[in-house]
């Protein structure tokens, strides 16, 4: 099935190319991320074991894709973009669901703005990644758990996207009609089912504006599973950038009851017949970081991630609070202008409610060496 799936991957990159032949007014490009890292983590399962191995990027996850436009006269263009991630130590995709599982959309775009539908990226993510998350959401997921966790997966199946920049403001809006289709059953996102109009979707936004050396942002998410629990995220972000350097603020808010923050970030597994559904669980989680570029080649970065939790699951099956917290420090120096090398440090530290979510102590430390291009 693999090799199906890699074969029909190349034959559609082909024909999108030889479609830039058949259409003057049209243009498609082939890009993608060539990211993978060695790895060293204490902690690495419940005996305590370290763990030597390789992986992908720290910086930004490996990834391929094809994207394209389309000159429709007056300012008006259709747009593609198909985007898969993929795994440089082994060759293998990096979801098994999904041939492109980072981007599947068509669009219009216009000076109005863009209107994009299929699988994409949520509002949350775009600000994120781009702008206000000092790791840009690439690292590692033993230091990326908290805008993963609270971002419910940070892409959407089945959404309709909004994007639009006005002068220093820009609006991003998202709704999905089944957020996941490949989770299915009553705490699924797939969505769309009959009978069911508000089951398994997803609604968010965004505002950002941008001033000076000052960006600050906002923004809403909600999830809900096929049962019409939900999952509400708040953001706001600060960045300030002055001279070579930039300084990084932020907070995220999620009022879970879909269990789905439980489930995603425990690593031991609970008690038979614990239920992690309408916990109301609470998750506040500030973040800072910064940045700095001594010389050209070369850019230090630190950020601090903190979680404080409330209502939920803990090891033995009950509610319970509980603190979560890493620190992270990356070196990139860069060998070109699409090539680098860089280097991380991490810590990660647990307590009460939390320590289900390493699989051994209550802390691990992280020592990466990698190397990315950029084609």
């Amino acid at each position: 099935m693999r090799h199906i799936k890699i074969a029909s991957a190349i034959g559609g990159i082909a024909l999108a190319l030889a479609g830039q032949h058949a259409f003057a007014q049209s243009s498609v490009t082939l890009y993608g991320v060539a990211d993978v890292g060695i790895r060293y983590l204490t902690n690495s399962n419940a005996q305590n074991d370290g763990k030597l191995f390789m992986t992908n990027g720290a910086i930004t996850n490996s990834r391929f894709g094809v994207r394209g436009t389309e000159d429709l006269g007056g300012g008006l263009k259709a747009i593609f973009d198909l985007e898969s991630g993929i795994n440089l130590q082994d060759g293998s995709f990096a979801d098994s669901h999904r041939l492109f599982n980072r981007n599947a959309y068509v669009g219009l775009d216009s000076r109005y703005g863009t209107l994009t539908l299929g699988r994409q990226k949520t509002p949350l993510f775009d600000q994120l990644a781009n702008t206000y998350d000092p790791l840009t959401v690439g690292n590692y997921l033993e230091n990326a758990w908290l805008p993963v966790a609270l971002g419910a997966g940070l892409y959407a199946d089945n959404a309709v996207k909004y994007n639009g920049t006005f002068a220093g403001l820009n609006v991003e809006a998202m709704y999905s009609f089944g957020t996941d289709s490949t989770v299915t059953g009553d705490n699924g996102f797939s969505g769309q089912l009959p009978g069911h109009l508000g089951a398994g979707n997803m609604y968010g936004f965004t505002a950002s504006y941008t001033t000076g050396p000052i960006s600050i942002m906002a923004g809403v998410q909600q999830n809900s599973d096929n049962s019409n629990n939900k999952q509400t995220i708040y953001n706001a972000n600060l960045v300030y950038a002055f001279s070579t350097a930039k300084i990084y603020v932020g907070y995220l808010r999620s009022q879970d009851d879909t269990g789905f923050v439980d489930s995603l970030l425990a690593q031991r597994p609970y008690p038979t017949g614990t239920s992690l559904k309408n916990t109301n669980r609470i998750d506040d989680g500030p973040f800072a970081g910064v940045s700095w570029q001594i010389t050209p080649p070369l850019t230090l970065t630190g950020a601090f991630y903190y979680d404080h939790m409330r209502n939920a699951t803990t090891g033995d099956g009950t509610l319970g609070s509980g603190n979560r917290y890493a620190i992270v420090a990356i070196a990139e120096y860069a060998l070109s202008k699409r090539t680098e090398v860089y280097g991380t440090v991490d810590f990660n530290k647990v307590s009460g409610a939390a320590t289900v979510q390493l699989p051994g102590r209550s802390n691990q430390t992280g020592i990466s060496i990698g190397l990315r291009n950029i084609f």
